[in-house]
């Protein structure tokens, strides 16, 4: 009888050993930093993602990282502040906009760009502070309005509030670009503020 449990012991005994080493044994995909653990793609009840998501970009270019790894106490320049859309499979003029209406650059609140000093565009002085940036597409040309109707969403202009308009040209690039995407360049005597969606780009020049 002792040997006959001794025999079944040892049986159970291999069998949870073999399974331990099976769950054990590592994939390739399951190395390094690879999620082994099925994302959750229920739907978020506080907070939802937007489809056109919210970014930001800074004149010096990459000021926030500068600011950590170098140690620079000087303010930024400018910043840019807007939502992304995507053409989704559309085209941006023959779906999207009309040409001579007025345009947020953007998605969901109203564009701003924030001059954190006094900036000067096309010879027009600009003082500090916080302005939404609309625009008026035409095919050649984009008219670029700054406007001090702050904190507002999507865009109700109100000419009575512009301070200044530009006119800049527009060019056609090579290849698509699926989301709407503005970022400041850095140039030898300031910068220029580039917005591109489509297969159209404009920059719009400026010094401090």
């Amino acid at each position: 009888m002792k040997a006959i449990l001794l025999i079944l012991f040892a049986s159970v005994l291999a069998v949870s050993c073999n399974n331990e080493k099976k769950n054990s044994t590592i994939t390739d995909e399951q190395k390094g930093d690879s999620v082994t653990i099925k994302p959750d793609n229920s739907i978020n009840p506080f907070d939802p993602t937007d489809v056109s998501p919210m970014d930001m970009s800074y004149f010096p270019v990459d000021y926030p990282q500068l600011k950590i790894s170098k140690g620079t106490t000087e303010p930024p320049k400018a910043r840019i502040i807007y939502s992304r859309p995507h053409l989704g499979g559309r085209r941006l003029f023959q779906n999207l906009l009309s040409y001579n209406e007025p345009w947020r650059l953007g998605a969901n609140e109203a564009t701003e760009i924030d001059f954190y000093k006094d900036a000067t565009i096309q010879g027009k002085k600009i003082k500090a502070g916080r302005y939404i940036l609309y625009c008026i597409p035409e095919k050649e040309k984009w008219t670029i309005v700054l406007n001090n109707n702050i904190d507002s969403w999507g865009l109700h202009p109100d000419t009575s509030q512009d301070i200044a308009r530009f006119q800049i040209p527009v060019t056609t690039t090579t290849s698509s670009l699926e989301y709407f995407t503005m970022y400041f360049k850095q140039l030898n005597a300031g910068a220029e503020l580039v917005m591109a969606w489509d297969y159209l780009e404009a920059r719009l020049p400026m010094s401090f």
